[in-house]
Order: C-alpha cells, then sequence, then structure tokens
C-alpha cells in the first residue's frame, strides 16, 4: 500500500539534523508494516526489536543508556551487523521498556549517525506524553485516506487525474468517485480491512475484521486502563455513534449514563485521546487567533479513528448506502460525512481544527481551520442539497476571505465562497498544506487554481455529470 506519510519517513532519512523518529498513531494503522516496507526499500539491511514479544531485549538497556554500547549488545543479540547511514535500527512497541525510549535523547546527542525509528501503540498511555524533549522527530500515520484507499484498490488514475488536473477525466469519473466515496464509507482505512477488499470484493470478510479490530479494542481497554476506569472506557467508546448521529454533536456526558459528570470520566476521556482512538475537537464561541485561545473546555465534539469502524460498530449494511430513500442510512449519513472529513483533515492536513457555534446554539458550522493566521469555516453537508444556514450566518457576522463548503455538489465558486466536491477535499486541503509558500497554498484554495479558472469555464461549457445521492 502507498502511504502518503512515506515522503515525510524520506525527507526525515536525508535530513542533516535528522533524530530518533517516532511513529505514532492508533493500533492498527499500519506502523509496523511501513517502517520494515521503509527499510527494506530505503536501507541496505533492517534491524527489527519488539520490546512486546522479545521481553529480554530491555537488558541491553537497563546497564547503560550509551549507545556506544547499546550498539554492540544489539549486534550480539541479532547476530548482524549495524551500520551508520545503512542500517535502519526499528524499536516496536517501544512503551514495554522505558530505558529504551530514554535511550533515544542519546542517540540524538551522541550517535547521529544511527537510523532509529520507535514505535508504540500506547506511547502516549505509557508515557504521559513524556518523550524524550527536543529530541526526537515526529510522524503521525492515520488510517488510509480516500486516495491511499483508491490506490490500494487499484484505482490509482484517479487521483492522478485530481493531482495532474486533468479536468476532462474528472469530470467522466465523477459518478465513479461517488460509487467508491460510499464503499470507503463502509471499508474504511484500516490497513487489514482495505488489504482484504482489495483482494476479495467480499464485504463480509470486510466486516469480521472490522469487528475483530473493535474486540481487540476492547481487550485492551482492560488490558491498560485501571479496572476502576475500564467500564466508564467502555461506555464512552460506545456512545459515539449515538453523539455522532445527532444534529447538534456537542458532547453530553448523559449520553453515556444518566446523571454522569465530566469529573468522573475525565481521565478514562484521556486515556482515549491519549491512544488516538478517539479525537477531541472544541468549541469555539468568538473566532479569534490563536484558536485555543478561546477554545471552551467543556464544549467538544468526539470523533473515532476510523470511518468503517464506526460504521462497524452501528452494524450498518452496505445495502443501506446504494438502496434509494433508505430511512437508517438518511438518518445517520450525515454523520458519516462528517467522520469522512474529520479523517481527511488528519490525514491531509496540519491544522489545528475546531468548531464553532454561537450563543443560541442555533447556528453551528461544523469545522474551523486555522491557517497561519486565517480562520476558514468548512461545512459538511452528505448530498446535494447544500442549504448552509450556519455558514451563512457565520459569514455574515465574521466576513471570513475564505470559506468552504463540502457535498456531493459540483465545483464552484462563489465571492468567498468555494463548493468542493468531498471526493477532491482531501486534495484541496493536502495542496494548501504541502505548499513550499503556506500562503500561496491558501492563496490557491481561496482562488479555486488547484484546477484554475478553467474549471469555472468547462463547468460553463460542459457542466459536470450530475451527482445524485442514493
Amino acid at each position: 500500500m502507498k502511504r502518503s506519510v512515506y515522503r515525510e519517513m524520506l525527507a526525515w532519512k536525508n535530513s542533516e539534523d535528522r533524530k530518533p523518529l517516532l511513529l505514532l498513531g492508533a493500533r492498527q494503522v499500519g506502523k509496523t508494516w511501513l517502517m520494515q516496507e521503509f527499510g527494506r526499500n530505503e536501507y541496505e539491511n533492517v534491524l527489527y526489536a519488539n520490546f512486546e514479544t522479545a521481553k529480554g531485549l530491555s537488558k541491553y538497556f537497563e546497564q547503560s543508556l550509551e549507545p556506544s554500547l547499546i550498539i554492540p549488545g544489539l549486534q550480539a543479540e541479532f547476530k548482524m551487523e549495524i551500520q551508520p547511514h545503512k542500517t535502519l535500527i526499528i524499536f516496536d512497541e517501544v512503551q514495554h521498556s522505558e530505558h529504551a525510549l530514554n535511550s533515544l535523547k542519546y542517540f540524538c546527542e551522541k550517535a547521529p549517525e544511527y537510523h532509529i525509528m520507535a514505535a508504540g501503540s500506547f506511547l502516549g498511555v505509557a508515557t504521559h506524553g513524556g518523550f524524550p524533549v527536543g529530541k526526537v522527530n515526529r510522524i503521525t500515520l492515520y488510517p488510509l485516506s480516500f486516495y491511499e484507499f483508491l490506490d490500494a484498490l487499484g484505482y490509482e488514475s484517479m487521483p492522478k487525474a485530481v493531482y495532474e488536473k486533468n479536468l476532462p477525466l474528472i469530470q467522466t469519473l465523477s459518478s465513479k468517485f461517488e460509487e467508491l466515496l460510499k464503499i470507503y464509507f463502509y471499508v474504511g482505512g484500516m490497513p487489514d480491512a482495505v488489504l482484504s477488499y482489495s483482494k476479495f470484493n467480499d464485504i463480509a470478510k470486510v466486516r469480521k475484521i472490522q469487528k475483530d479490530i473493535l474486540e481487540d479494542y476492547e481487550a485492551d481497554f482492560s488490558k491498560h486502563v485501571s479496572p476502576v476506569n475500564v467500564p466508564k472506557v467502555k461506555m464512552i467508546w460506545n456512545s459515539i455513534p449515538v453523539h455522532l448521529a445527532k444534529e447538534k454533536k456537542k458532547f453530553m456526558y448523559k449520553e453515556i449514563k444518566e446523571g454522569a459528570r465530566a469529573h468522573a470520566y475525565e481521565d478514562a476521556m484521556t486515556w482515549l485521546f491519549d491512544t488516538k482512538l478517539v479525537y477531541k475537537v472544541s468549541q469555539i464561541a468568538t473566532p479569534v487567533l490563536p484558536l485555543s485561545r478561546t477554545a471552551q473546555r467543556d464544549a467538544f465534539k468526539l470523533y473515532m479513528v476510523d470511518i468503517g469502524l464506526l460504521c462497524a460498530q452501528t452494524d450498518l449494511s452496505i445495502k443501506t448506502f446504494f438502496e434509494p430513500d433508505n430511512r437508517i442510512f438518511g438518518e445517520f449519513k450525515g454523520a458519516l460525512t462528517e467522520q469522512f472529513v474529520f479523517q481527511e483533515l488528519k490525514a491531509n492536513s496540519d491544522y489545528p481544527v475546531f468548531y464553532w457555534a454561537n450563543d443560541s446554539g442555533q447556528a453551528e458550522v461544523d469545522f474551523l481551520l486555522q491557517y497561519e493566521n486565517e480562520l476558514i469555516p468548512l461545512e459538511v453537508k452528505s448530498g446535494i442539497q447544500t442549504k448552509a444556514k450556519s455558514l451563512n450566518v457565520y459569514m455574515e457576522k465574521y466576513n471570513p476571505s475564505l470559506a468552504i463548503k463540502s457535498s456531493l455538489k459540483n465545483y464552484g465558486k462563489t465571492g468567498n465562497l468555494l463548493s468542493i466536491p468531498l471526493y477532491l477535499l482531501g486534495h484541496f486541503l493536502n495542496t494548501a498544506t504541502r505548499s513550499t509558500h503556506r500562503k500561496a497554498g491558501l492563496r490557491d484554495m481561496a482562488l479555486g487554481l488547484v484546477f484554475g479558472e478553467a474549471m469555472e469555464s468547462i463547468n460553463k461549457k460542459s457542466p459536470w455529470p450530475p451527482i445524485v445521492a442514493s
């Protein structure tokens, strides 16, 4: 599978001020495979040390944290030569060895010629965020994005058409984009589920894998959480689909249990955030920079790590996505669309993400992005009926230089409002984020220059095929 963070890993490898790299991310998003694949492709050999399965490895770090003493021990243990710049050293599940994690500081300071990657699904939990400060680089791996999903299924030509701004082909493929988007809603981006679907095209096999992952996560709750907090973690985890299905998605503790109070569930909630299984998006009442300054501590929305797991948790059938006028999907498709956009934001951009609601709670913009010194409201719609009353309220009150509405409606631009089809949103976000000049990236987004004025010209001459939500 092609993963977009691979290029970030290459930049790390070639950097003159390279530090040991921590690959972060939830369990089963593909960290181990990606590190080993990167090592096979980019290095002469790989030393893979798993501190969960090989308990004895810690002894090489317990007597001394000096790289000059650790390296000979690892060479003896693995019966291989570790060559500076030519060997990739992988410390997997490194949270099981506090000494191995601490050794990264000394490799950074005293032996930067050794290339080290470390990963662990519970690093945030095990260390309470206490990584060697300033001594490591970090990359976060998320489930496969929509375009990574298309690549994995063999539809490389579709993302390529977007990257190359091939407007006629994008027009032709618009209905195919929508069809595959619905499949992505169901399959999601967990690598095992995507690999199974790409091989067998069997939805039942995908659902079995998703259910197994959910069971593994719940087993982790009992293994890694204090006994008093296990029931609380499970109740929060199981309440997320109900929370997302609401029209107003502010999280309410009473949805977990009647009479529940924040202070009683705070530790359990923090544990889920640290594992990156659940994400918190805080509410902003007044959009001023930096957004974190006015974020409301007790007003927030929750999102899951993966849209496919969300479908599995709710037992949605794939048929509900394609049958017309399906009531169940109609009630829940807004939640799925918002979850999708959140995942695209995480996978394709580095914006701080919040949401906005007015004082009365009658207007709520799904996402508010902080991009340099600009605030960009982003409203999400699940179909082609795209009246965005809340976004209009925000725009009238704050007059942003750019606002985005993403739905199944065709590309368009009216004043400072940019309409982007859901299946193109990831590329717009990625283009601005990866721009060498961040301001240029925002200008490209604001003016629609990812496809340029040519898109507007083509729309006038030959509109895109109509998109019908089913």
